[in-house]
């Protein structure tokens, strides 16, 4: 019996997401700022985003985490969360209590 690949769908978004063009890696980084600030700049340069470039970069930030669930290891998933209050704090908007 021939296995076969399985692809999901949220991958599929990851790597080919139509409105923001992400640099290769960037959820994996540990850098909580690092990360913030490509976002901000791939929502930044974005021309075919449909939201803000704020909304577009903290929505794609949020898929990836909401879809690795419980695959995504404790440490990583807290670098990404940190992720989130500094790409509030580059896009001027108030940090969480959780941030």
């Amino acid at each position: 019996m021939v296995k076969q690949k399985v692809k999901r769908w949220s991958q599929q978004v990851t790597e080919t997401s139509n409105a923001l063009d992400l640099e290769a890696g960037v959820f994996s980084w540990d850098d909580p700022r690092k990360i913030a600030r490509s976002l901000k700049r791939s929502a930044d340069n974005s021309d075919r985003r449909k939201a803000s470039p704020f909304r577009s970069a903290m929505s794609m930030l949020n898929f990836y985490i909401n879809r690795a669930g419980k695959k995504l290891p404790a440490e990583q998933r807290d670098i990404l969360e940190r992720a989130k209050g500094e790409l509030r704090e580059l896009y001027g908007r108030p940090r969480r209590q959780s941030d």
